[in-house]
């Protein structure tokens, strides 16, 4: 089950409990919106600029604060298409409009990274929609210890760059 390590005005951030990156090689967390979009258009102007403000504040806090990331970096991707396979619940096609749910996944990009979907300097290459469970497989989430460190410098951010 994945678990809420932050909530405010920007939105949810939480730790899924299969991630697509191992803890190790960078981690995963993923930004929700203060509210439930299909599109980003749809949230108001005030939403999107404490949305986008979290998502920056979470990737600067990884960089920051996890080890794994010296000299490394984040990369933000944008999701919710799975929701719209054909194989997703409820089987069969959908629209987008009625399925998709925004959220941003922030991925930690290790130098060091051994998985080879995340191997440096090359775009990450997440699996298919029948293929997920097998892929995220014996990946760690980040520990408690990483999330409180990297909440606490996202607050730090927020209060410091956006809070004005």
């Amino acid at each position: 089950m994945s678990k809420v390590i932050y909530k405010g005005p920007g939105g949810t951030v939480i730790v899924p409990s299969a991630p697509f990156l191992d803890r190790a090689d960078g981690g995963h967390v993923i930004v929700n919106p203060p509210r439930t979009v299909w599109e980003q258009s749809e949230l108001t102007p005030t939403e999107l600029a404490h949305w986008c403000f979290l998502v920056g504040a979470m990737g600067r806090a990884m960089i920051d604060v996890l080890p794994q990331l010296e000299g490394g970096c984040v990369n933000y991707f944008e999701a919710g298409n799975w929701a719209l396979n054909d194989a997703a619940p409820p089987k069969g096609p959908k629209r987008a409009r009625d399925h998709r749910r925004v959220h941003m996944h922030v991925f930690g990009r290790s130098r060091s990274a051994r998985h080879p979907s995340w191997h440096w300097g090359e775009a990450p290459k997440l699996p298919d929609y029948k293929d997920r469970k097998g892929f995220t497989a014996g990946l760690a989430p980040l520990n408690a210890k990483e999330c409180g460190a990297v909440v606490k410098r996202a607050r730090e951010i927020l209060r410091k760059r956006y809070e004005k």
